[in-house]
């Protein structure tokens, strides 16, 4: 087989580029705050006034879009006036996770990484699924692995019931192991023949293979992992109670949705997951909403468009607290607390503003984790804005992953 420039194994496309630049820290040590990581993103950001609280220090009142989180009262952090330092514009909310557009990835050693991503490679090595990604209509692209790609996006709650649940029968199990076995030999051979071309390669180049060779070993290490679960089967869950009526409405799929990741959770089947509310998602099924996400963006300050905007992100926010209450109302199975006591929850976007495509004052949230919560913080200092990514290695540090930087990060951010 000859070694070209990109070298592609089967198992859906997954590719290794040569040379693959990771740049691998520390092994993980999560601290007994927080196990797992729930992400909820979309892609034209909030309200400002209806998102951000009036006053600032601890449990503010909640304004109209928040207000189905005030049950969370000391558990919450809103933060004003953070960005990635970016112009203003659609095609940058891709940037919410990584603070790096994919058009620049090649800057950096772990090209546009994404928050998640690194969470995952840590802390995915005793679980079945590293991670889960899913938004409806497509999703919104939020995850971006260290080769510069993005991570799959799961676009139908039955498609994630039978990712996370289904059992596969003996002939099925028989096909993967068929597979599994297929990708690890062109591994190996990928191996051999980069070992011979490092014998004439100059002291650069070498250097640069001994990367890609921590790459194929890195998948070599997940195709072990694959086969360690074949034969093991799935939690058995119950999808049937959210369609009782036989329709596939917003309100059932993402209940659907946020529920099976609850259960995933418990479960131990991922300790991160996304979830997306995409622009291209039909909202119409919400009581007052007539038009299209990004048209009700662009509202002319109609008093009507903007309560269908409202309307929209009342109702991420109410499907993310029913979500909250269900993880705080199961105790968690390995430790004392509640899940949700154990479970950094992120909510935000890459956008401000829809309405100005401003990507200035993302609309950023986090709670639970057993962080020492803020209510509403103000993080603009000597007139600039705090680069989120000093968000993101705060939390990272915070699951006892050792690293002093994060992408564009320029410090930490300070949690009470």
């Amino acid at each position: 087989m000859k070694l070209n420039r990109r070298t592609f194994i089967g198992s859906g496309g997954a590719a290794l580029a040569l040379p693959a630049l990771e740049c691998f820290g520390a092994p993980a040590s999560p601290s007994a705050a927080a196990t797992r990581c729930l992400i909820v993103g979309n892609p034209f950001g909030m309200h400002p006034q209806n998102f951000f609280p009036k006053s600032f220090g601890r449990s503010p009142k909640l304004p109209f879009t928040l207000q189905p989180l005030q049950w969370l009262n000391d558990r919450l952090t809103v933060i004003s006036n953070t960005d990635h330092d970016m112009g203003n514009g659609h095609g940058k909310e891709v940037s919410f996770l990584s603070g790096i557009l994919p058009s620049e990835a090649n800057a950096y050693a772990e090209k546009n990484i994404s928050f998640d991503q690194v969470l995952a490679r840590y802390l995915g090595s005793d679980v079945r699924y590293p991670s889960i990604h899913v938004g409806l209509k497509g999703g919104i692209q939020m995850s971006w692995t260290a080769n510069g790609t993005i991570a799959p996006v799961t676009t139908d709650p039955k498609q994630l019931y039978a990712n996370l649940f289904t059992t596969l029968d003996a002939k099925a199990k028989a096909r993967q192991v068929t597979e599994i076995n297929r990708n690890q030999s062109v591994l190996e051979n990928v191996a051999d023949q980069l070992t011979d071309l490092k014998k004439s390669a100059s002291q650069f180049d070498r250097d640069r293979l001994d990367q890609f060779q921590t790459s194929i070993r890195e998948f070599e290490q997940s195709l072990e992992k694959r086969g360690h679960w074949v034969d093991r089967d799935k939690p058995a869950y119950d999808l049937s109670a959210h369609y009782s009526n036989g329709e596939h409405l917003i309100h059932n799929d993402y209940e659907a949705i946020f529920d099976m990741i609850t259960y995933a959770f418990e479960t131990n089947l991922t300790r991160i997951a996304t979830v997306a509310f995409p622009r291209t998602l039909e909202y119409t099924d919400i009581d007052g909403v007539s038009r299209g996400y990004h048209s009700v963006t662009h509202n002319g300050k109609s008093r009507d468009i903007v309560n269908e905007l409202l309307a929209i992100e009342r109702f991420q926010i109410e499907h993310l607290s029913r979500c909250l209450k269900k993880l705080d109302a199961i105790p968690d199975p390995h430790q004392d607390g509640s899940m949700l006591d154990h479970t950094v929850v992120l909510f935000g976007s890459g956008m401000g503003y829809g309405g100005t495509h401003s990507c200035k004052k993302l609309p950023i949230l986090v709670a639970g984790g057993g962080l020492k919560h803020l209510g509403h913080v103000n993080v603009r200092i000597n007139g600039k804005n705090m680069p989120l990514c000093n968000l993101f290695l705060t939390l990272i540090q915070h699951f006892g992953i050792e690293r002093d930087t994060f992408n564009v990060s320029t410090g930490t951010f300070n949690f009470g």
